[in-house]
């Protein structure tokens, strides 16, 4: 099976978000998408909780309650049984020793793609793993040649949404009703 892995702090989870993980299915680039819900990213200065953050069992509750009725979309906790930070080469080797029935790749935003190169191991990944960029307002996506076979940009609709609009009280249309309900009850961002 070609799975995509799609990580993120999803911190929380919008419609832009599931709407990209559909357009992969959609357009047959990948069998499923995996939300691999990271405990940690490691190219973030601050990953201690604070006043805008929801902790990794509400991260990953919320991204459950978004996806729960998107078929093929599959929430996982995999990176939160790995040390931390966990990287994205181990996660994907990790991975494909685990599932070695499974085609792994990458989808990773147009900003992720600009400091690619800052990204343990990117060379690896890049040898290793088909990678798939989706555009994000305001970066541009620039492939070396010698990297066209294993890189293909993904034609999806712009999202005019961040998590951290939606954590400052903004765009709070763009998420699901339920995870908008869970944010409340759980007292979350605003």
């Amino acid at each position: 099976m070609r799975i995509a892995i799609y990580g993120g702090s999803f911190n929380p989870i919008h419609n832009g978000h599931t709407s990209l993980a559909q357009t992969l299915l959609q357009q047959n680039l990948v069998d499923e998408v995996w939300l691999m819900v990271s405990p940690q990213n490691p190219l973030k200065a601050s990953q201690q909780p604070g006043i805008c953050d929801a902790t990794y069992s509400d991260r990953l509750a919320m991204a459950h309650i978004a996806c729960r009725d998107i078929e093929g979309v599959v929430v996982s906790d995999f990176e939160s049984h790995l040390p931390i930070p966990s990287y994205t080469i181990t996660t994907l080797t990790e991975l494909s020793q685990q599932f070695p029935q499974h085609q792994f790749s990458l989808v990773i935003g147009a900003d992720n793609w600009q400091r690619f190169d800052r990204w343990y191991k990117a060379d690896e990944i890049l040898h290793n793993y088909p990678i798939f960029v989706y555009r994000r307002p305001g970066y541009d996506i620039d492939i070396p040649e010698c990297s066209l076979l294993r890189v293909k940009i993904v034609e999806t609709p712009l999202y005019d949404v961040s998590s951290t609009e939606i954590r400052n009280g903004l765009k709070t249309d763009q998420i699901h009703p339920d995870v908008l309900e869970y944010i409340k009850t759980h007292h979350l961002y605003f």
